[in-house]
């Protein structure tokens, strides 16, 4: 019996019979340079997994250099794909000597027809596969966290649902009865809701009697969510609107309310407290205290396996709210309704978990007069430094002038951008274009991008110039497409995460989409029909596993402060296991793709 590692997937789908079967099965080949393992067109006769050595994956159609389309080293798998489907369509050549393990095809089969996981495995896709890392990190074994996978069907309440006509002293006495905090209000144009807090304001300080209709105090414009969503989105959008209930629907039909308490209690590790702690501060002191805890929830978050989707979506509301609330502090209430502050870069799409350099600006309404508007500014520079936003190394800041401005100057900006081209001027156009608004008045930011658009998204000569930085780095594969390994590592940021957030950002902007997040970008890209869903997905979940990648390394920093000078970007390839690699590698071939695919559209192999 061979002694074989069998920790890591597709081995870890089998049980412990499972696993003892592959290792009376097994044997082990050795393979001299440059010999075939397996050829094009030949039967599949085993599962080969590398013991020592590395092998070539060649398309023989294919011309040269371009014949080599992956590489594989210990660890790695090969040939299921030739025993499922009968036989091999690639070649697989010993790079050098090589020592595999060999797992007879009618063992594999057996296993396969056995343990359904373990043969899905050999037919997923990179979404499929990232999820079984994800679901691997998970502490204790637990998939993908309980609350992770909580419905909001799980966590809400009946709904208590009244006549529009009823009487404000009929809705209290309801609200005792049933030991509630709210009421839903039926309306012609769907469901009010009305709180405890609502009617005393009525009955006390608007003098309403207790005979007015409850539909005079109800609030129509509601936030909701159907009972198929994850809990955990819910909690994002609590967040986000400042809202501590969200109404459950079914087609036009409430069918249950979810309480922010209710959400927290169902969430009972105690980082998930920030979220309310950043609410209930009522002063510049405790919001930093919550705003210093928030590593503590990227930690929890990562540990638990939380989608990364999911953890971005809550950080970026948190971080804006951080922000609205710091805002609320200091600026004084007369200049926020002709006033917005916005976040740029990645803090504007949505993408930045760790708290990074500030990139933000002001947009001012043309008539309003602000004296004193550089000095406060400055102030809230500082204040979101205390907060542990660092300086921007660029001074895009509002204590910047050149990123304060009325509406007009602001349009001159976007003008002069587009007219020049030059480097400068297409980077003050993308961080624009991801510009979302954190406190103030929105509707001056939506103005902006009314008018980035019309300027740009017409301009064929513009959008090639933009799309070309997407084209800027190069993807970290050898020419065999193999993943680079130097020992330094490489730059996930460059190779990886910038080429797809630049090429999406590029078609978002060729198309006129206004979600920010690259994420949201790729499910409007494919709805307008410029990509393909398969292909969006995959992009997705590339660019998620880069991002986590890269997010690992910097918590490991956060706890080694000896580790703090070194580049935060580099990912040591050496350092994966067996299926981090292998998705690595896969998700780059994918930005590799992508590259070509911006390159064909917008003509830049020409250029």
């Amino acid at each position: 019996m061979v002694d074989v590692e069998l920790s890591h997937p597709p081995f870890t789908f089998l049980d412990e019979e499972g696993r003892e079967r592959v290792r009376r099965s097994i044997d082990l080949a050795y393979y001299d340079r440059e010999e075939i393992i397996l050829d094009a067109g030949q039967a599949g006769e085993y599962l080969f997994l590398i013991h020592k050595g590395e092998v070539a994956e060649l398309d023989p159609t294919l011309p040269g250099a371009q014949s080599h389309i992956g590489h594989y080293t210990a660890g790695d798998l090969f040939g299921a794909i030739s025993i499922l489907n009968g036989k091999s369509r690639y070649r697989f050549r010993a790079e050098q000597e090589c020592l595999c393990y060999l797992l007879p095809k009618g063992v594999f089969k057996q296993l396969c027809t056995a343990y359904p996981a373990f043969a899905e495995f050999f037919r997923q896709r990179l979404a499929q596969k990232t999820r079984l890392l994800t679901e691997r990190r998970a502490e204790g074994g637990v998939t993908m966290a309980g609350f992770m996978l909580a419905r909001v069907s799980e966590c809400m309440r009946a709904p208590l649902l009244v006549a529009a006509t009823t009487h404000l002293a009929e809705a209290v006495h309801t609200l005792n009865d049933s030991h509630a905090d709210s009421l839903l209000v039926e309306g012609e144009q769907g469901p009010g809701m009305v709180t405890k807090t609502d009617l005393l304001n009525a009955l006390v300080l608007e003098g309403l009697t207790q005979q007015s209709p409850v539909q005079d105090v109800a609030h129509f414009a509601l936030i909701t969510a159907t009972p198929e969503q994850y809990l955990f989105e819910v909690l994002v959008q609590m967040t986000r609107f400042k809202v501590e209930r969200v109404v459950v629907m079914e087609g036009d039909r409430p069918c249950g309310v979810v309480e922010l308490t209710d959400v927290l209690s169902y969430f009972s590790s105690r980082s998930y407290v920030v979220s309310l702690q950043v609410e209930q501060a009522d002063s510049l002191e405790a919001l930093a205290a919550a705003s210093r805890r928030t590593p503590e929830l990227v930690k929890a978050l990562m540990a638990q396996g939380v989608k990364l989707r999911f953890a971005m979506g809550l950080l970026a509301a948190l971080n804006g709210r951080i922000m609205n609330k710091a805002w609320g502090f200091l600026i004084d209430e007369q200049y926020h309704d002709q006033s917005c502050l916005i976040v740029m870069g990645s803090e504007g799409r949505g993408e930045q978990i760790l708290k990074t350099d500030q990139d933000n600006g002001l947009i001012l309404a043309d008539d309003l007069d602000w004296p004193d508007c550089q000095a406060q500014m400055q102030r809230l520079t500082e204040t979101l430094i205390e907060l542990g936003y660092p300086p921007c190394p660029g001074d895009i800041m509002v204590s910047n002038p050149e990123w304060v401005g009325t509406e007009s100057q602001w349009r001159g900006r976007i003008a002069q951008w587009a007219a020049k081209r030059d480097g400068e001027s297409l980077m003050r156009l993308a961080i624009m274009l991801d510009a979302h608004a954190v406190a103030g008045n929105a509707s001056l930011l939506e103005r902006l991008r009314e008018e980035l658009f019309e300027r740009c998204s017409r301009d064929e000569i513009l959008l090639s110039y933009f799309a070309r930085t997407a084209l800027r780095f190069s993807t970290p594969l050898t020419l065999f497409g193999s993943l680079k390994k130097p020992q330094h590592g490489v730059d996930i940021k460059k190779g990886g995460i910038f080429p797809i957030v630049h090429g999406v950002r590029t078609l978002a902007l060729e198309r006129r989409i206004a979600a920010t997040s690259t994420l949201a970008r790729l499910d409007a890209l494919v709805a307008d029909g410029r990509l393909e869903e398969r292909f969006a997905e995959d992009l997705g979940e590339a660019l998620s596993l880069f991002t986590e990648l890269r997010l690992r390394q910097q918590l490991e920093r956060l706890d080694d402060p000896e580790g703090k000078g070194e580049a935060p970007d580099r990912v040591v390839v050496q350092e994966l296991s067996s299926l981090e690699r292998d998705l690595l590698r896969e998700a780059l071939h994918i930005v590799k793709e992508f590259k070509q695919r911006i390159s064909h559209r917008f003509h830049l192999e020409y250029s």
